[in-house]
C-alpha cells in the first residue's frame, strides 16, 4: 500500500487516469458527549479505489484525536478528462 510520502502530487506528475478529487464526510462522536455526532469534510487528491491518502489521514485521526469515528462517506470526482486539455487561445495580464 502506498503512503502519502510515496505519492507525487505535483501538478506535472498528476495522472488524469490515476488521481481523483476525493471528498470524505467523516462523522465522529464528540469526545466529551459521545451521544452527539459532528461532521468533518476532508478533500484531497487521491487514488481510487484504495484512497491511500485518506487512509493515512484516518489512521492519524484514530491514533491522535479524541473523537472516535462513527462513519466515513467517500465521494470521488475525476480530474478533467485528457480530451478536455487544450492550449489557451488568449493570454491576458492584469497589472
Amino acid at each position: 500500500m502506498s503512503t502519502m510520502r510515496d505519492l507525487d502530487l505535483r501538478p506535472t506528475a498528476v495522472s488524469f487516469d490515476l488521481y481523483c478529487q476525493a471528498t470524505a464526510e467523516i462523522i465522529y462522536r464528540l469526545p466529551d458527549h459521545l451521544d452527539l455526532l459532528q461532521s468533518f469534510v476532508w478533500q484531497h487528491l487521491d487514488m481510487a479505489p484504495d484512497f491511500p491518502v485518506l487512509r493515512r489521514f484516518l489512521d492519524y485521526w484514530e491514533e491522535n484525536l479524541d473523537g472516535p469515528i462513527h462513519s466515513v462517506r467517500v465521494e470521488r470526482h475525476r480530474l478533467i478528462d485528457p480530451r478536455q486539455v487544450r492550449h489557451a487561445s488568449h493570454l491576458m495580464r492584469l497589472q
